[in-house]
């Protein structure tokens, strides 16, 4: 028998019913809503260093990490179950595990204000952009929808989280915009677009903001 990290989809059943659809409905709905907390890893930034006092906060950003990816090699080697992974997910790496590598690089190894963009805009714009794909009724904003909110996002981790110039974040938020939509669509069988949303953006703004315009980092 399998070990089991999930209710059997208890709670994904109750959520799509809870809004008139079924587990499946659910099943996303709570992946979607799960994505978005990816936003809280810039808590980071306000944090002392020190603030764990077993070891430095860096260390403990590395640590989930390697939980994350302890947890992946337990669902291939052990066939351990976790709640919401896909069908083409399981022989292949999982998009959460992609996602976490991708926060966590953004974190260490990006200028602030750039992590600061391009994690409000993964966290937020991915689940968004999916959603409004899949429905019939409001497949019409896509892009537009996602475009807007991405700028304004990206705009709120430049100028206001970051520091950078208002001049200046006003059109790396379009730019930046503009490169996460267009990473964030194709879907590639190995390589998950929540990595690909957070790397590609990072390193047009840097390459932009950074080396071309000076900005600090």
């Amino acid at each position: 028998m399998p070990l089991r990290l999930h209710r059997y989809g208890r709670f994904r059943r109750w959520l799509g019913t809870r809004f008139g659809h079924d587990e499946a409905w659910g099943d996303r709905a709570l992946r979607r809503i799960v994505h978005t907390f990816g936003a809280a890893v810039l808590v980071y930034y306000v944090i002392p260093t020190d603030f764990f006092v077993v070891a430095p906060k860096e260390y403990i950003l590395l640590a989930a990490l390697a939980v994350v990816l302890v947890l992946e090699a337990l669902r291939h080697a052990a066939n351990l179950e976790l709640p919401t992974i896909r069908a083409f997910e399981r022989r292949r790496v999982a998009s959460f595990v992609f996602y976490a590598v991708a926060l966590v690089g953004a974190i260490l190894l990006a200028p602030l204000p750039i992590a600061a963009a391009v994690i409000l805009g993964t966290a937020f714009i991915d689940p968004l952009a999916g959603g409004l794909r899949e429905s019939e009724g409001y497949r019409q904003l896509y892009p537009t929808l996602p475009y807007g909110v991405y700028t304004a996002l990206a705009f709120v981790g430049l100028a206001l989280f970051g520091g950078w110039p208002v001049t200046d974040s006003v059109p790396l938020a379009f730019f930046a915009a503009a490169v996460g939509l267009a990473a964030e669509y194709p879907k590639l069988t190995w390589l998950d677009d929540d990595l690909l949303m957070t790397a590609v953006p990072a390193l047009a703004l840097y390459a932009v903001g950074v080396l071309a315009l000076g900005l600090s980092h």
